[in-house]
């Protein structure tokens, strides 16, 4: 029988079965909340493996993420339900076979309509409790595809869809910011306040993964949420 969350109430997460994308013999995916941290922190509180017992679906063990997304970005998240599963996902991640698509809303934008943005990242500190990023000639390389899909009036704000070559910690957060066109909503490498902002602007809209040799790539796709609707409607996206 699943193990209900030891959680105290409300949560960011009351019926995890709700979400869920997809789901087969080895992956499940899932559309996570924004504000809820994928794995737990030193400050503790509510994350989503607090919930995964409730995804066993039978089996003796509980999936597990196979890939980051910030507390902060909603979306596409990928569970491997277990060990053989972990490991081919986690090789179609490392070798960069996964496809992730996002959509952003951000200050600004890009001139053309179109892009590659070639920045290398690194720690901005040397504790290794610091997860914060910095653009560096000397870091590990970063490569994001950026296309516009919508802008708003006036261009005071852009719908881009991002799409991570690389998978750098807050790579396209970083990315974005150090291009003049920062995620809105970003209180770390944008203008956001750290708290009573509109909330991080960034999804993951899709998943694409070529987990079976003689079949179509499995593709997941995540509704925008609540939080980000007006924000992309203004830019044109279709409500």
């Amino acid at each position: 029988m699943p193990v209900p969350p030891t959680i105290d109430r409300p949560t960011l997460l009351p019926d995890i079965g709700a979400r869920l994308l997809y789901r087969d013999a080895l992956l499940l995916v899932i559309d996570k909340p924004a504000g809820l941290p994928v794995h737990p922190g030193p400050k503790g509180g509510e994350t989503l493996t607090d919930h995964l017992d409730a995804l066993r679906f039978g089996l003796p063990r509980r999936p597990e993420a196979v890939h980051r997304l910030d507390r902060d970005t909603s979306g596409c998240l990928a569970l491997g339900r277990h060990a053989k599963a972990l490991a081919r996902l986690n090789c179609l991640f490392s070798t960069a076979a996964a496809e992730k698509t996002y959509w952003a809303l951000v200050e600004g934008g890009p001139e053309g309509e179109g892009s590659r943005i070639d920045l290398p990242l690194a720690r901005r500190s040397d504790d290794p409790r610091s997860w914060w990023m910095k653009a560096d000639p000397a870091g590990d390389p970063a490569l994001t595809e950026v296309r516009v899909l919508g802008r708003g009036p006036g261009r005071g704000t852009a719908w881009l869809e991002l799409k991570p070559v690389t998978g750098r910690t807050h790579q396209l957060r970083v990315h974005c910011a150090a291009m003049g066109f920062p995620i809105v909503g970003d209180a770390i490498y944008g203008r956001a306040p750290r708290s009573g902002g509109p909330g991080l602007q960034l999804h993951a809209r899709a998943l694409s993964l070529p987990l079976y040799p003689k079949k179509p790539p499995v593709r997941a796709e995540a509704p925008v949420p609540a939080h980000m609707r007006a924000g992309l409607a203004a830019c044109g996206w279709p409500a």
